[in-house]
Formats: C-alpha cells, sequence, structure tokens
C-alpha cells in the first residue's frame, strides 16, 4: 500500500452551491460513475471536486493536463535510482491502485493518443493496462474518475473525442447568478459587499463581450483576484486594469470598452 494521506483534504474547501451539484455528485460517486465537470474558465469547477473529496473523505489526485503531457506522465515510467531501474506509478495508476479520485484539469488540453488510456477505466472493465511493466491494474473500488472539460474551446484541433465523451456523465457549471457571485468574491477576497457587488457588474458586462472581440469574459477567479488586490489598497480602477483587463484582451479597443464599463460601474 501507499500513503494517500498528502492528497487528503484536511480542511473544508470553501464552495458555494448554485444547483443541485452536490446531490448529483454524491449520486454518481455512489456508482463511480466517471462523471465530466463542464464549464467556462474560473467558474469554480476544481473548487467544488475539492469540496466533494472532502465532504466524501477521500483522497484526492489532481492532474493539470497540457498538450505535451504523454501517457507515461499519466500511468508512471522506469526511472533509475541507486538500485538500478524502478518502476514509478504515474498519479492516475496511483489512483487506481489504492482508490482515490483523480482528478484529470482541462482535458481538452492534452492530446488525444494519451487520453485514450483512460477508456478502460470508463466503463465495467474498471482497470488500466501497463503495457510496459506488463501488468493490468484492476481499479480500487474507491477509484472515480472525474475530468473537467470547457466546451468554449471546441475546435478541430482541442475537443475531446465523441467516443472519449460518451463514456462519461455530466454536470455544466456557469457563474453563479449576480447575489451569489457577490457573496463569493466578498468571501475569498476580503473585500466589502458593496466593492464585491460592482466588480461581479463589470464581469457581467465582459461576459456580455463574447463572440464581439473576447473569448471569455471575466471570471470568478479573476474577480477574486481584483478584489484581493483592492483589500491591499490598490484603486479599483487599477485592480480590474491588472487582474481583469489585461489579462483576457490584447485588443485596444476591447480594453476601452472593458475601461468603460468599469468606470460605469465605480
Amino acid at each position: 500500500m501507499t500513503d494517500l494521506d498528502d492528497y487528503r483534504l484536511l480542511e473544508e474547501p470553501y464552495y458555494k452551491a448554485i444547483g443541485n451539484e452536490v446531490a448529483l455528485f454524491e449520486a454518481t460517486y455512489e456508482n463511480r460513475m466517471p462523471m465530466m465537470l463542464k464549464g467556462p474558465t474560473g467558474c469554480g469547477k476544481t473548487r467544488f471536486i475539492e469540496h466533494m473529496a472532502w465532504r466524501l473523505g477521500k483522497p484526492l489526485i489532481t492532474v493539470s493536463c497540457h498538450e505535451d503531457m504523454t501517457a507515461s506522465d499519466l500511468v508512471g515510467r522506469f526511472l533509475l535510482d541507486v538500485e538500478g531501474t524502478v518502476w514509478h506509478d504515474g498519479p492516475l495508476t496511483q489512483a487506481v491502485r489504492y482508490g482515490a479520485i483523480c482528478y484529470l484539469d482541462e482535458i481538452v488540453e492534452a492530446r488525444q493518443d494519451t487520453t485514450v488510456i483512460i477508456h478502460s477505466l470508463t466503463d465495467d472493465r474498471r482497470m488500466l493496462p501497463l503495457e510496459k511493466k506488463s501488468e493490468v491494474v484492476r481499479a480500487h473500488p474507491d477509484f472515480h474518475l472525474v475530468i473537467s472539460y470547457n466546451p468554449g474551446y471546441q475546435s478541430v484541433l482541442k475537443d475531446l473525442k465523441e467516443s472519449t465523451k460518451q463514456r462519461f456523465g455530466a454536470i455544466a457549471f456557469n457563474y453563479p447568478e449576480q447575489a451569489l457571485e457577490a457573496e463569493i468574491v466578498c468571501h475569498e477576497s476580503g473585500v466589502e459587499r458593496g466593492v464585491a457587488s460592482t466588480l461581479v457588474k463589470i464581469a457581467q458586462r465582459s461576459r456580455n463581450l463574447r463572440g464581439h472581440g473576447l473569448d471569455e469574459g471575466a471570471s470568478t477567479r479573476m474577480l477574486i483576484h481584483a478584489g484581493q488586490l483592492i483589500a491591499r489598497g490598490v484603486p479599483l480602477g487599477e485592480a480590474c486594469e491588472v487582474a481583469l483587463v489585461l489579462p483576457i484582451t490584447d485588443d485596444p479597443d476591447i480594453r476601452d470598452a472593458l475601461n468603460s464599463s468599469i468606470a460605469a460601474c465605480a
């Protein structure tokens, strides 16, 4: 056995439900149904799975997917040490072998030839073949596979295969309604409620520009960053410039439009 204590959350992660996602996830966990969390960047998908891992009392192994990630990065590889060549389990194999929730964050960023290795874990087989080791790992009863996926990034080059998508159940996430989002920003950043409400209004205006010059508007995460700067004494306009405007666009016209929205809401 390996020690998964490092992957256990000792304190409850702050999370505000926006619907019945908590009850839905608990039901899917009981059946170990592979799950896909769908929604825009920074809307709370990662915080949600952290909260659920804490709530269920299960270790959580998170993998941030990227385009250079190989199958070996997930399942493991042989490495040299003082005793010679030794096999080291990757994060996915650890979760499968010892019973953790494995969260593949932004899986669409990974290469498709890498993600196909999860297929045998998402049906009745619940197994992971380690070809380099000539071993088949049968999933621990507590193993649960969860991925996150941003539909806004769909393209010919970056999208999940239908054969992968249809192996998962899905819960849709979006930004909370304004009052709840302001409550979250207030709690996470430490700003007053009125300032948090102003930041949410600014975000709403930026989200209205999606498809009209912006791929995505300001996320809840970005609002928290702006609020943290304001709590440190940075004026609202400058905080929004640093945390909201410059990160999401390089287009001067869009920047001007966003800055005008900030000035109107301030």
